[in-house]
């Protein structure tokens, strides 16, 4: 099991396409996406943070740490944030909470690769595309995200990538990285993969 590193899911967001409905909470395949999530990473990571602003919502997972955001209307970058403030490890692995399929393999071949003596965070990348939002991030960049927070107009977390020594991780396209890699973003990608 991974202690060096935190899993952190990204539970919060708008979800203005969804009416407001928080997109961890659907259902696939009769199991909500976090749940999906949490079973597919708790034996790998000593350390679980679910980041919300609505932890009521997450009462079921209370053994876990859940957070909330310190910079609010920031988009992921608050979530990243507010994970790296509260996690024990020297790094922090970041997963959409809209993400249903995530794969135990592609999460501990990101692991194996990641060096925090060498680079600040490691993006897995299929051809042009690339995943910040499963990526590792070494917790040594946290005053450095504070300081993009606070003193840029922009919250983009690829707008923060350009400023760190992000390695990225080449992948092939394959069945199951696309699907591992799917994420629910309105209504109608849950048709999609049902």
């Amino acid at each position: 099991m991974e202690s060096r590193i935190s899993g952190v899911i990204l539970a919060g967001g708008d979800n203005k396409r969804f009416g407001g409905r928080t997109k961890s909470k659907i259902v696939i395949d009769g199991e909500s996406i976090i749940s999906r999530n949490i079973d597919t990473i708790k034996d790998l990571f000593s350390e679980i943070i679910i980041v919300t602003n609505t932890p009521e919502e997450f009462r079921d997972f209370i053994q876990y740490k859940i957070v909330g955001d310190r910079y609010f209307n920031t988009g992921p970058i608050g979530g990243i944030h507010a994970a790296m403030k509260s996690s024990s490890g020297e790094a922090i692995f970041v997963f959409a909470g809209d993400m249903p399929f995530l794969n135990k393999e592609i999460i501990l071949n990101q692991i194996n690769e990641f060096d925090p003596a060498k680079h600040d965070i490691l993006i897995p990348k299929i051809g042009r595309y690339i995943e910040p939002l499963h990526a590792i991030y070494s917790t040594s960049v946290l005053d450095k995200l504070e300081d993009f927070i606070n003193d840029r107009e922009s919250r983009s977390v690829r707008d923060f990538l350009a400023e760190m020594n992000v390695v990225y991780l080449r992948m092939k396209e394959s069945v199951e990285s696309k699907r591992a890699f799917t994420n629910i973003n309105s209504p109608s990608d849950i048709a999609d993969i049902m």
